[in-house]
């Protein structure tokens, strides 16, 4: 009774080798991703026990991006399949001051077809004691909010920790639905908020600035709203250009406001997926430490993250002890 469950769609990424632009390239590669995926993915890199759930295409790629999430010991058992082609987006990878551009093709992939009574999600959370979902999911049709909100229900009632990245991106949400409400409803069955106030603002359709103090208001107005939330997770990036940022982030577990030092990125390989990575960090680290230990697992997690190529944190937990520790240098181990 201990996975970590995530549900959510799996994409296929295809971008040209380097930082170079479609058009001046021939040659391309891909990797596999999606917010919840990267979510999970990262957990089991970090030694914890996984359970992705998602509905992917039945062909030779859904085959293998199920081969994919088996290699990191995720458990796929709960996938369902599709006759309809796994979701891709293409992505250019900027520098410096030149930023990266995204195109998605998904609005009729395999997972836009998913549906409640395609997911036994009894038996998908039997051995589940964690639940993830973002914002990402229910805001991509009818079908996957009604299939997430079967799942935060009964995830809830089985007495889950249920985590919540409320991730709003106003280009997703196209099928007739208001956002607030969808996320509202959402966030009654949540006990644990990854997010900032951005996102608080985009729920309470308040106007807190970015301020300490104001996000200190701002979490506690959310938890008055929804009193199941407990605590609130938030990272802070400072954009110097598109190759160097800083990382910090802060809490508020309705107790405390506590927050992290800057971490200095100063030559970004991949962004993709770091948001993911904190989120990742932190339900892990709330899994094995102190709240203030877990939100600088989560910072570090998201740091490193920026090393690797592609949407995936490969670091282990070791990796990100090893930053906590003051190791930032990347002198050579031997």
């Amino acid at each position: 009774m201990n996975q970590v469950i995530t549900f959510g769609e799996v994409l296929m990424r295809i971008s040209p080798i380097g930082n170079k632009k479609f058009v001046q390239s021939n040659a391309a590669e891909f990797y596999f991703g999606g917010t919840e995926v990267n979510v999970g993915i990262s957990i089991a890199n970090f030694g914890g026990k996984v359970k992705h759930i998602s509905c992917i295409s039945n062909d030779f790629i859904g085959d293998t991006a199920i081969s994919y999430l088996n290699k990191f010991s995720v458990d796929t058992s709960s996938i369902v399949r599709s006759q309809r082609p796994l979701g891709v987006y293409f992505l250019e990878v900027g520098a410096v001051m030149r930023p990266s551009t995204i195109s998605y093709n998904r609005s009729h992939s395999s997972f836009s077809e998913i549906v409640p009574a395609m997911v036994n999600w009894e038996k998908a959370l039997e051995n589940g004691k964690w639940f993830h979902w973002t914002g990402i999911t229910p805001a991509l049709n009818k079908g996957s909010q009604q299939t997430l909100l079967e799942a935060v229900k009964l995830a809830r009632k089985k007495g889950m920790t249920v985590s919540a990245d409320p991730t709003y991106r106003s280009g997703l949400w196209n099928y007739g639905e208001k956002p607030k409400d969808v996320l509202a409803e959402l966030m009654q069955y949540s006990t644990v908020f990854i997010g900032g106030v951005n996102e608080i603002n985009e729920l309470l359709e308040t106007n807190y600035s970015f301020s300490n103090e104001d996000f200190i208001k701002a979490s506690q107005h959310l938890i008055k709203e929804f009193p199941t939330i407990e605590k609130v997770f938030d990272k802070i990036r400072t954009s110097i250009n598109s190759s160097w940022h800083k990382m910090k982030a802060r809490m508020w577990n309705g107790i405390e406001f506590q927050e992290t030092e800057e971490l200095d990125i100063t030559h970004i390989v991949d962004r993709i997926g770091t948001g993911d990575a904190f989120a990742a960090g932190v339900i892990h680290g709330l899994q094995n430490f102190d709240d203030f230990k877990a939100m600088q697992f989560g910072n570090a997690a998201c740091a490193i993250k920026h090393t690797y190529a592609g949407d995936i944190n490969y670091a282990n937990e070791q990796d990100v002890i090893s930053i906590l520790g003051g190791n930032t240098t990347g002198r050579f181990q031997r």
